[in-house]
């Protein structure tokens, strides 16, 4: 019987209720509460994966920037595969691959 009431005696203590009333507070109502901050930490997340993918891009780009730039030859390469340039007097055959891979 002792048990019980210094369980009971515990579980009505101004100081423990005032504790759990504070900590369901910051759980579940307040603004900052753990899952908003959850789902922005996530959010978060994404964003970063986005912008390392980003600056590998901006990488890629500006090797292919320099490249261009120093060699006349991969410009006029790029240009023709790219945007389908063309000299003067000079004619232009496209092929189009329609078979599907089958492997991925």
């Amino acid at each position: 019987m002792s048990v019980l009431k210094l369980i009971f005696r515990i579980l009505i203590n101004k100081y423990f209720l005032t504790t759990v009333a504070f900590v369901l507070w910051m759980v579940f109502f307040d603004s900052n509460n753990l899952l908003t901050r959850n789902k922005l930490q996530e959010k978060l997340d994404g964003l970063n994966v986005e912008k390392q993918f980003y600056l590998q891009e901006i990488k890629k780009d500006s090797t292919l920037t320099d490249q261009l730039l120093s060699d006349s030859a991969q410009l006029e390469k790029y240009a023709r595969e790219r945007y389908l340039m063309k000299k003067e007097k000079e004619d232009l055959f496209l092929v189009i691959d329609t078979t599907v891979d089958q492997h991925p």
